[in-house]
C-alpha cells in the first residue's frame, strides 16, 4: 500500500491526461451530492446539530474505555458474542474460527469500509470461500475487480456504458440496457445468494453503548438481507463508532444522511439489538467484532485524535477540489480525499503516508462542510509539519520557505522581486519555474498585472485624502 501512495503524483496526472471520463464522472457525482448537501443543511438547525454531534464525539472519546465496556456488557446482555481485535491479522484469525465453526462456503456482505482496510475480501476469497458484495456499487467494482474510490458510492467513477460493458460480461444483459434493467439483473443475481449464504457480514454505523445497538444506515435494503437471512452474522464495528446515548441516534443519524447524500435520513435505517430469539427471521448466532486497527494510538496523538470523530458520510471528498479532479483510486489507500489524507498517517505513519496530505489546496471546504466539525485543514497542516521535521520534504525547499519569508517580511525585498516576476516572459517562467511549469501544465498561463497592487493602493489612497481634503 505504501508504494501505491508515493504514486499519487504520476497516478493523478496519467488519470488526468488518459481518462478524463473518471473525471467528468466523478466532478458530476460529487457536485450533486454536495448541492443535495447544501440544501438538506438549510433545512435544519444544522449547526447547533454540528456543535452536538462534536460535543458527543469528544465525549465519548474522552472515556472510550469506559463507554466500550459499556457496550460489550450490553451487547452481551442481548444476544451477541463480543470479540476483539487489534488489527487485520485478529480480524482474520476470528473470522476463519467463525467459518470453520458454522460450516461457512457462500459470505454475503453489505457495504464496509472497515471491511476494505481489514482485507476481508481477500482474506475470505483466499481460503476457496464465495463472497459477494451486495451494495450495489459495491458490486459493480467487484465485478471490476477495483476497490472503491469514494466513501459513500464506490463507482461514482463509472459511466453507464462502462457498468452496461461489465454486466453484459457477467450477468449477459444487454449492452444497452438501462439503468432500471441493469439495477434489475444485479437484484436477482443476488437474490439467489442471499438465500444460500450462511454468514452476513457487516460493518456499523454508529453502536449504541447504552443499549448495545447497531445502527445501519442503506438505501437498498440489502443490509437488512445481509443481516437477517443467513443464519450468522458477524459485524465488524471500529472502536470509535461508539454513540454514548440511544437519544444520540436521533441527530447523528439525520446528519449522516445530509452530508452523505442529502436525505433528511437514510431510506433503510436497521437498529439491531442481537441474534433471533423467538423472532421468525434473524440470525441464530450475530458476533461483533470491535476492531482497534490504530485507532488507540491515533486517540493518544494529542495533535491529531480528531479524526476518529469522523463518521464516514464523504462530504469532504465531495468538496474537495483534488479529489474532484481524480477521484479516489490515485490516492492508493482505503480511504481517499481529505479524511483519507489525515487517516492515512495513523494507519502508516507520516512517511508511509507521505505525499497524500499534500494533495490539499488548503481552501478549507472539508472543515466547511463536515458535520462533525473536524479540523481537518488543520490536522493536514500537522501531519506536513511532521512531515519536514521527518525530513520528508524536497531539500531546498526550507531554504526557498525562508528566502520567501524574508522576502515578505522586508518591503524593499518584496517590491523588487515583485517588479522582477513582472518583467519575467511568462513563457519563460512556464518552461523554467518549476511551480509555475506545473500550474501551467493543466490551467492557462499566469499574466503579472502591469502594475503591483501596492502601486495601485497608493493611488487610491492619494485619490481618497484629494477627494477629502
Amino acid at each position: 500500500m505504501p508504494e501505491r501512495i508515493k504514486d499519487f503524483p504520476r497516478a493523478s496526472a496519467s488519470l488526468i491526461e488518459d481518462h478524463p471520463e473518471v473525471r467528468e464522472a466523478v466532478y458530476r457525482a460529487t457536485l450533486h451530492f454536495d448541492q443535495n448537501r447544501a440544501k438538506a443543511y438549510a433545512e435544519v438547525p444544522v449547526e447547533a446539530w454540528r456543535d452536538y454531534a462534536r460535543d458527543v464525539k469528544a465525549h465519548l472519546l474522552s472515556r472510550l474505555a469506559d463507554y466500550l465496556e459499556k457496550a460489550e456488557a450490553r451487547l452481551k446482555e442481548n444476544g451477541a458474542e463480543v470479540l476483539w481485535a487489534d488489527g487485520p491479522e485478529d480480524a482474520h484469525r476470528i473470522l476463519a474460527e467463525i467459518v470453520e465453526r458454522h460450516g461457512v462456503r457462500r459470505v454475503v456482505k453489505a457495504k464496509s469500509m472497515l471491511t476494505e482496510e481489514l482485507g476481508v475480501n481477500a482474506f475470505l476469497e483466499a481460503r476457496g470461500l464465495e463472497v459477494y458484495e451486495t451494495d450495489l456499487g459495491e458490486f459493480i467494482i467487484q465485478l471490476a475487480k477495483e476497490p472503491p474510490s469514494h466513501i459513500v458510492g464506490p463507482a461514482i467513477h463509472k459511466s453507464l456504458d462502462q457498468v452496461r460493458r461489465l454486466f453484459h460480461e457477467h450477468l449477459g444483459t444487454p449492452t444497452d440496457a438501462e439503468p432500471e434493467a441493469l439495477a434489475k439483473a444485479a437484484r436477482a443475481f443476488l437474490r439467489e445468494r442471499f438465500l444460500t449464504a450462511e454468514l452476513g457480514i457487516s460493518g456499523a454505523n454508529f453502536l449504541v453503548a447504552e443499549t448495545g445497538t447497531i445502527a445501519l444506515v442503506e438505501n437498498e435494503g440489502n443490509i437488512r438481507l445481509t443481516t437477517s437471512v443467513p443464519r450468522v452474522h458477524v459485524a465488524f464495528v471500529g472502536i470509535e463508532k461508539l454513540l454514548p446515548r440511544f437519544d444520540d441516534l436521533a441527530v447523528f443519524l439525520q446528519l449522516l444522511a445530509r452530508a452523505a447524500t442529502g436525505q433528511p435520513i437514510g431510506t433503510f435505517v436497521s437498529l439491531i439489538q442481537g441474534p433471533k430469539k423467538d423472532d421468525p427471521d434473524g440470525p441464530e448466532a450475530l458476533y461483533v467484532v470491535l476492531v482497534d486497527n490504530g485507532r488507540t494510538a491515533a486517540l493518544a496523538d494529542d495533535e491529531a485524535w480528531e479524526v476518529l470523530r469522523c463518521i464516514r458520510c464523504g462530504a469532504c471528498l465531495n468538496v474537495c477540489p483534488v479529489y474532484r479532479q481524480v477521484g479516489g483510486h490515485p490516492y492508493g489507500f482505503v480511504y481517499s480525499g481529505p479524511i483519507g489524507e489525515i487517516l492515512a498517517p495513523h494507519f502508516l505513519g507520516v512517511e508511509g503516508a507521505y505525499p497524500l496530505y499534500n494533495a490539499s489546496t488548503l481552501c478549507g471546504a472539508c472543515g466547511e462542510v463536515c458535520p462533525v466539525r473536524i479540523p481537518i485543514p488543520k490536522l493536514i497542516l500537522t501531519w506536513r509539519h511532521r512531515a519536514v521535521d521527518s525530513g520528508l520534504t524536497a531539500p531546498a525547499e526550507p531554504q526557498l520557505i525562508r528566502a520567501y519569508t524574508e522576502t515578505m517580511r522586508r518591503p524593499a525585498a518584496y517590491r523588487l522581486a515583485s517588479k522582477a516576476l513582472r518583467l519575467l516572459p511568462s513563457a519563460l517562467a512556464s518552461e523554467r519555474l518549476p511551480v509555475v511549469r506545473a500550474w501551467t501544465r493543466y490551467r492557462a498561463g499566469l499574466t503579472p498585472s502591469p502594475r503591483p497592487f501596492h502601486e495601485l493602493w497608493e493611488e487610491l489612497e492619494d485619490e481618497r485624502k484629494n477627494a477629502n481634503p
